[in-house]
């Protein structure tokens, strides 16, 4: 009589997770709706539209922030528009899904050249030809060659210091 109420406990608990856990979705299954939102941000994108392609990549994230294509698109968008600190940090968020994913090493790699991060890009370079092994890899190709050829002037340039104005001109 004792044991009744501990197992009946137990069976509750045991049945409570099991429901919770089979209602779950597999990690892999990006709800449709992001899809549809992602690619009629890449049609827009297309159309050139490009802050109309941004707000509804960014409304596929709020659907399904597991959505790597829509972090993988909002970055490219990013080059785009000449924000390469952002573009590497959403290259950052896809390879927190998929760290393997080459296409997001390379392109993070070239928008850091881009920076004049060439230490880090290199970095990224070394793990693309270890993901890709001994098989030809394009990615590896591309960054390899986005490094030799540096970063933009303007990321290397040192920005000019106005001068002080002269003391007896005040």
């Amino acid at each position: 009589m004792r044991f009744l109420p501990v197992a009946a406990a137990i069976a509750l608990a045991a049945i409570s997770v099991s429901t919770s856990l089979s209602a779950q979705r597999a990690d892999t299954a990006i709800d449709p709706r992001s899809m549809a939102l992602l690619n009629r941000g890449k049609a827009a994108e297309a159309a050139g539209n490009l802050p109309g392609a941004t707000d509804l990549i960014e409304s596929a994230l709020v659907v399904d922030p597991r959505n790597r294509g829509a972090f993988l698109e909002l970055a490219v968008l990013a080059e785009k528009q000449q924000l390469p600190g952002k573009a590497i940090r959403l290259y950052r968020e896809a390879l927190l899904l998929e760290p393997n994913d080459v296409a997001a090493l390379r392109g993070q790699g070239e928008a850091m050249v881009t920076k004049g991060a060439l230490g880090p890009a290199k970095e990224n370079l070394a793990r693309i030809r270890t993901l890709c092994g001994k098989k030809a890899c394009p990615e590896a190709t591309a960054l390899a060659a986005t490094i030799a050829k540096g970063p933009p002037l303007a990321a290397i340039a040192p920005t000019k210091v106005p001068d002080k104005p002269d003391a007896a001109k005040e």
